[in-house]
């Protein structure tokens, strides 16, 4: 299912309002990772239906480079979720990666759009699972049935935390969504960013933060966003090509710790294969089974982002 871009980097997510043909135009000479093409918050109610077009035109003639391509739909509470799917998927070709749905409460609603997307891409001659899946958690209610979510099909390629619609849905005493709350004496967020977490890793999903709103603030998003990064998140959303940036930076290993994750898979490979130990000193440090796991997870981050190993002296 949607072999193309599962594995593909998502450090950085770019929105770009369905709605705006200049945003639309000027979107594929922005280096993110994943770009999608908004039908919903972004989008007035009097614009969604007509916006649907404007997608379609910027997937199919638009140069995009190799990076995730995605639209997002509206959510299921909608009047326009089942047009936005149809029309889109219908006319975007083969070129549209994935379909984001936010809002998501339950697994049924992720197994609806897969259903719908099966038939859609039957009826446009698309191969059967080309269009993956996004899901947004964004409510109280989609936070407790975030492992149902992520189990719901194969066509999830990634979990999403939406800050913004989550404050809402607590009643947090806040008017910004996604950035720090000083009073709070640690993480506002912290459990909520575990508990998705657990939940996509549990399910092979990458996991993407949301936005922070303060565009023109890139070191409190530096900050912010080192948060989840540390916590092992793939990637956040971007709102300007200027958080893009930091984005890309933030969510990559440096050159040392890649090329420290190959030294320890190297040393690992010896004391196993060579001379039949489970267990190696590697300078000052104790490696092992774990030790490979984790640096296996440096490497195929490194990956993604680009890196290549350095040479050795």
């Amino acid at each position: 299912m949607s072999t193309r871009s599962r594995n593909l980097p998502r450090r950085s997510c770019l929105s770009v309002p369905g709605s705006n043909e200049r945003f639309l135009e000027k979107a594929p000479s922005v280096a993110a990772d994943m770009t999608f093409l908004d039908l919903e918050d972004s989008v007035a109610p009097l614009e969604k239906e007509a916006a649907r077009a404007k997608v379609v035109e910027a997937v199919r003639k638009q140069p995009w480079d190799d990076r995730v391509l995605c639209v997002r739909v509206n959510a299921w509470d909608t009047r326009w979720t089942y047009g936005d799917v149809i029309e889109v998927v219908s006319g975007a070709g083969e070129r549209l990666d994935e379909v984001m749905l936010p809002k998501v409460q339950s697994g049924a609603e992720v197994i609806a759009l897969d259903l719908l997307l099966t038939q859609v891409e039957e009826n446009c001659g698309l191969p059967r699972g080309h269009i993956g899946i996004e899901a947004q958690i964004e409510t109280t209610t989609g936070l407790i049935a975030v492992e149902e979510i992520c189990a719901a099909s194969p066509r999830l390629e990634t979990v999403i935390f939406g800050p913004a619609d989550f404050a809402a849905s607590m009643e947090m005493p806040v008017l910004t969504g996604g950035v720090e709350i000083p009073e709070y004496p640690g993480d506002h967020f912290h459990y909520v960013f575990s508990k998705i977490l657990m939940a996509g890793r549990a399910n092979g999903l990458q996991v993407i933060d949301g936005p922070y709103l303060k565009i023109r603030d890139t070191d409190g998003l530096r900050s912010f966003a080192q948060r989840t990064r540390t916590l092992g998140y793939d990637g956040k959303w971007a709102l300007n090509p200027d958080q893009v940036a930091v984005l890309n930076e933030v969510y990559s290993p440096t050159q040392e710790q890649f090329d420290r994750a190959w030294d320890i898979l190297d040393a690992y490979r010896r004391a196993t294969e060579d001379d039949r130990r489970g267990a190696v000193m590697f300078g000052d440090e104790m490696i092992d089974e774990a030790s490979r796991k984790m640096a296996t997870k440096f490497v195929t981050r490194g990956e993604r982002a680009g890196l290549t190993r350095s040479a050795e002296a």
